[in-house]
């Protein structure tokens, strides 16, 4: 029986900056998640108003995150399944981070990063 060699991506090079990118976002995204939810508590459980800018913020930093995640998923070979559901995780709150530590992970072994 021959052995295999771990699968290579021909821009392997890339792929740190890529996933240091996906990282920062995933927890950007994470965190912005967490004062939306702050703010729909907030609006609809004690009837406060004026944080409607959260919503908009955690829209945007969603977007940049979606891009590098689908940028992460192309170099390092994702299927449509993995990247989807990559990047519906920044939808539920604390799952960005979970799936973040998951995918860091996954990334680093396939790559040999360390």
């Amino acid at each position: 029986m021959t052995e295999q060699s771990p699968t290579v991506a021909p821009n392997a090079a890339a792929i740190p900056g890529a996933l240091t990118r996906y990282r920062v976002l995933a927890w950007i995204t994470g965190i912005w998640l967490l004062f939306l939810v702050g703010e729909m508590v907030a609006k609809y459980g004690f009837d406060v108003e004026g944080f409607g800018w959260v919503g908009v913020v955690h829209g945007w930093v969603y977007f940049v995150y979606l891009i590098f995640c689908v940028n992460l998923a192309q170099k390092a070979r994702w299927s449509i399944g993995k990247t989807v559901a990559t990047a519906l995780a920044g939808t539920i709150p604390f799952l960005s981070f979970y799936v973040e530590h998951i995918r860091t992970r996954e990334v680093k072994q396939q790559f040999g990063l360390a």
